[in-house]
């Protein structure tokens, strides 16, 4: 059975690749010159899904409240912070603090409840980091409490340092859509360094795989399919018997699940809501523990998983089902996406900023992003089944 945990996986203590670690003493040479000036300095780290993000704030978060507690470091009694929108994400942090003699829960908190709490009592923080920051708001929000329009922008007001971890490619929600005008507008406004992280520690494929998958989920486009021997890639004819193959992996290796595109009705009433294809039905993700992520629940094996559970987590197998929004344009042989069909509707909340035109785009974009979140969670393999025909046949003709 392989390490499974996601707490294992982002302690600390968790050895740095050489560029991982060169991120790490840049951000704390930043911090150091940024502590010193009145203007609140930005650190953007960029990097595609898996190249390593979280852990690397990880370690800095340890670092830092580590350094609080030295008189002789430029960090002694220093506020720092660690948010992030995803609850999962926070579940695991929270996790890690608990058993870091650094670390204290309190200071892991989503974006809106540190904002109000800054806002409240008047102050200012000193060192923040924001992990999955492409899920931070850009409009009001009232289901989340948040009142201003852009949290970045709010974070930035109660913060001398802010560190944020960055990829266009996973925004999920018109009303936290970022793109790179919009990111380069705010950077442009007070002292800024950007990193880019290229190493991939998620998915051990070779090269090609590598851009197989980034071709379909960034660009949709779909290329021929590499034979790779480190990599279980395998496009199926039938959901069912793609899930019994993941049944199989998950009794071998463990944390192997099944994930699909929100193309399936799920509403917050308590019901039991499902994902179907022909001769395949299970419940969409149940996620009830406030303490254990969801696909470390072993009976969430009989759940299938959303991109709201999934994002920003490894898995060992991944089976995805593409649902009814994503079908084939064969004249130009990419991926042709449905918003109509799309059935996460809080996803597409309408926003009086976009034009008709824009807000299609921004749409069809979130989808291509939601695919991109869901082929980059295998480490070892991805089972891939399409319920729309057209785009099946051309997967399995690949």
């Amino acid at each position: 059975m392989l390490e499974n945990t996601a707490t294992t996986k982002l302690a600390p203590e968790t050895k740095l690749s050489a560029q991982q670690q060169a991120l790490k003493q840049r951000v704390l040479q930043f911090c150091t010159q940024q502590l010193t000036t009145p203007q609140t300095g930005l650190f953007v780290i960029e990097g595609a899904a898996g190249t390593g993000k979280s852990v690397v704030l990880s370690s800095l978060m340890n670092s830092l409240q580590q350094a609080r507690n030295d008189a002789a470091s430029p960090f002694y009694q220093t506020n720092n912070y660690l948010l992030v929108n995803h609850p999962e994400m926070l579940k695991t942090y929270k996790q890690i603090a608990a058993d870091q003699p650094n670390l204290r829960k309190k200071d892991f908190m989503k974006p809106t409840p540190f904002i109000n709490q800054m806002t409240k009592q008047a102050t200012h923080a000193d060192i923040v980091l924001v992990d999955e920051a492409h899920l931070l708001l850009t409009k009001s929000d009232r289901y989340n409490r948040f009142n201003q329009e852009n949290q970045l922008t709010e974070i930035c007001k109660h913060s001398r340092i802010v560190i944020l971890v960055f990829d266009t490619h996973q925004v999920l929600k018109m009303k936290s859509y970022w793109d790179q005008t919009k990111l380069a507008a705010l950077l442009a406004e007070q002292p800024h360094e950007i990193f880019h992280l290229t190493q991939q520690f998620r998915v051990y494929a070779q090269p090609a795989t590598q851009q197989w998958l980034t071709a379909l989920g960034t660009q949709g486009q779909l290329l021929p399919r590499p034979t790779d021997p480190s990599f279980d890639l395998r496009i199926f004819a039938d959901a069912n018997q793609m899930y019994q193959q993941l049944r199989q992996r998950d009794h071998e290796y463990g944390l192997s699940r099944l994930v699909a595109t929100a193309d399936f009705p799920y509403k917050l009433d308590g019901q039991t809501y499902y994902v179907t294809a022909p001769g395949f039905r299970l419940p969409w993700d149940k996620n009830m523990d406030p303490n254990i992520t969801w696909a470390e629940r072993p009976e969430t094996l009989n759940e299938v998983g959303s991109i709201y559970t999934i994002q920003g987590f490894d898995l060992n197998y991944v089976g995805v089902i593409l649902g009814p929004s994503v079908t084939y344009d064969a004249t130009t042989n990419r991926l042709k996406l449905l918003p109509d069909k799309y059935q996460d509707h809080e996803a597409f909340k309408r926003r009086a900023d976009l034009t008709v035109q824009q807000a299609l785009q921004v749409k069809q974009q979130i989808i291509l992003n939601s695919i991109n979140v869901l082929l980059q969670r295998g480490r070892y393999g991805l089972y891939l089944y399409a319920t729309d025909p057209q785009l099946r046949a051309q997967l399995l003709a690949l």
